[in-house]
């Protein structure tokens, strides 16, 4: 299960690509022939084409479906039911003594699974805990990181967050003794669908004196804009005010480095870019200046208490001395192992590096599939500069077929995406299993259903 070492398939002795560098590379769109053959070309030689084969795609009448929704929800690694087997034997023959026996005990796992999340997050494993979901962790993080005074108790959120994020931190700050009107919202510029860094950055300047948390996103859901978390959360450090995102579309998406950015927090789900299955555990993330402190006020549960000392079942509460002391209850064994199987083809892959290269690839194949064959069709909402997207693009129909309607005849013909009100398909080519074939259907298909 989680011991397994598998062999990588990425280059990952290459030297580390910055952004500038990536940038450079692929901000100008190579001359592509826009055929299936081109498309073939460029699978035949992309050296993490066989990861496809490692998961279950959908199909229809035999032929695999395309599939650009892992943005939603990532599909089945093929060996996740294998592995599911594997602990439901160990249950049944180990019973109870399953937690202390097996390869590898219960025990054990979640601290296995977070360290082997750390990677993907750049963290510290003692920074990463894998426990509860996004928004449950969000609320435990704010009960440590948000800690209003009367004079600073505002926090700051972009105005268009996903749903939950706002009702978490609006029913939070109730719970807190705060209105509504604490929160501060940063909006795009008018005109623009798009956050601007320099316009978060005065924000934040504009109300220091006020700000006891700032919480954003680290890839917008509906835009599929990537945030400079790094400028951001180093204003936030300016002036000393707590800083945590979420990292629901970036993680498993675009690399990261929380821990040398200096973030407080970050709270994300796996069944999206991770491949956890619906519904599965979150990740967090707590620095290691935070994570290692037991003074924090907290939510606690005894299975944050300190190992060692947690089944003396003593009242008092000994916080473990890194990110696991957020944990509350006894984790899910079963629901860890798809994280598990997940995960082992990331380390396959040779981690972040070489699918983030991959990606850029078939995000600058599919955008200038898009011009070529759409261009006064189809409008792109995504940022064009490779250092403000991952995976996802958004597009709007710009003709007068409505774009739900677009999306809807997308999937009747075996092409997934999904819809965001008010006017968003969302469209992510996932380097895990995805192919540069997978986006020439893709557009073949989105022309066809325009009537082109």
């Amino acid at each position: 299960m989680c011991s397994i070492n598998r062999t990588r398939i990425g280059s990952s002795q290459e030297p580390a690509i910055s952004h500038r560098q990536r940038r450079s590379i692929w901000v100008h769109m190579p001359d592509y022939q826009f055929d299936l053959e081109e498309a073939r070309r460029l699978d035949s030689a992309d050296p993490l084409g066989p990861l496809r084969s490692d998961f279950l795609l959908p199909e229809t009448s035999g032929k695999s479906d395309v599939y650009f929704v892992g943005n939603s929800l990532g599909l089945q690694p093929r060996k996740t039911s294998e592995e599911l087997q594997r602990v439901l034997d160990q249950w049944q023959h180990s019973a109870v003594h399953g937690h202390f026996e097996g390869d590898p005990a219960w025990l054990d796992l979640p601290e296995m699974v977070s360290s082997r999340m750390a990677p993907l997050v750049g963290a510290k494993p003692e920074e990463v805990v894998v426990m509860n979901t996004l928004t449950v962790n969000l609320h435990l993080m704010m009960a440590t990181f948000y800690q209003p005074t009367e004079t600073r108790f505002r926090v700051l959120m972009e105005e268009h967050a996903f749903p939950s994020d706002h009702q978490a931190v609006v029913s939070h700050l109730a719970l807190r003794g705060q209105p509504a009107e604490a929160i501060v919202s940063v909006a795009p510029e008018p005109g623009s669908s798009l956050l601007s860094t320099e316009h978060i950055l005065q924000t934040i300047e504009e109300h220091r004196e006020s700000l006891a948390l700032i919480l954003l996103p680290g890839v917008q859901y509906y835009t599929g804009q990537l945030l400079e978390v790094s400028l951001i959360t180093q204003k936030a450090q300016e002036y000393g005010i707590p800083i945590g995102f979420d990292l629901a579309h970036a993680v498993g998406n675009v690399p990261l480095q929380l821990n040398d950015w200096g973030v407080d927090f970050a709270c994300w789900c796996t069944y999206k870019y991770l491949n956890s299955g619906p519904g599965s555990l979150g990740g967090c993330f707590i620095h290691s200046r935070h994570a290692t402190r037991r003074d924090l006020p907290r939510l606690a549960g005894w299975w944050g208490h300190e190992r060692q000392t947690r089944f003396e079942m003593e009242p008092d509460f000994v916080p473990s001395a890194d990110a696991q002391g957020w944990q509350l209850s006894n984790p899910p064994i079963l629901a860890m192992v798809p994280i598990c199987t997940s995960l082992g083809i990331f380390e396959e892959a040779g981690g972040m590096q070489p699918l983030r290269a991959k990606s850029l690839r078939l995000t600058d194949y599919f955008r200038a599939s898009l011009e070529h064959k759409l261009q006064d069709r189809v409008s792109v909402l995504t940022p064009a500069d490779p250092e403000q997207y991952g995976c996802q693009l958004s597009l709007e129909i710009v003709t007068e077929q409505p774009g739900k309607t677009i999306c809807n005849r997308l999937s009747r013909s075996s092409v997934h995406t999904d819809w965001r009100e008010p006017h968003v398909i969302r469209a992510a080519p996932v380097p895990l299993y995805n192919s540069f074939q997978d986006v020439h259907r893709f557009v073949k298909t989105l022309a066809d259903c325009l009537g082109q």
